[in-house]
């Protein structure tokens, strides 16, 4: 059995985090005789900030991607967007390829992507990940941080892989 759980923690948002706050608390630092601002306009962009301020740690700390392949199969959930875990058991499962991706390119960035076609992507940093292709004919692409780990579950359940190198 394998568990992941991944989320939004690169080090470019540590760094957005970082100065969102020192703009946040630059008002409260700064000599208030001279500033343009009347203390209600002050209040206001202070409260304003501290609002996006806490958007953003919210999306930092609520969002995640678990996965989980286990014996029986696939289990992932997008937090906040699946309240329950979304499960592919291996007969479901045509094949899989290992592969670096594009989340620009390919899917528009990272986080729970869908599209018309029959692909969705979640993923939330890096650009590796494990595309299934099931019986259906719909795709997954799930970003990982441990593609080896994957590969060896997958091969112990005779799902075909292919690994590429793009």
């Amino acid at each position: 059995m394998f568990k992941e759980i991944q989320r939004f923690d690169q080090w470019w948002l540590r760094l957005l985090l970082i100065v969102i706050l020192c703009i946040a608390i630059s008002p409260l630092v700064m000599d208030y005789d001279t500033l343009i601002l009347s203390r209600f306009e002050l209040a206001s962009v202070i409260l304003s900030i501290l609002v996006i301020l806490g958007l953003f740690i919210g999306f930092w700390y609520i969002f995640k991607l678990e996965t989980t392949f286990d014996e029986t199969g696939v289990t992932y959930r997008f937090v906040p967007f699946h309240i329950k875990s979304r499960f592919r058991s291996w007969a479901e499962i045509k094949s899989a390829t290992v592969r670096k991706y594009n989340p620009i390119r390919e899917y528009g960035g990272w986080g729970y992507r869908i599209s018309f076609t029959k692909r969705k992507a979640l993923t939330t940093k890096g650009n590796r990940g494990i595309q299934l292709v099931f019986q259906d004919g719909n795709e997954l692409l799930l970003g990982t941080q441990h593609p080896d780990k994957i590969i060896a579950i997958l091969k112990q359940y005779n799902i075909p892989i292919n690994i590429s190198s793009k």
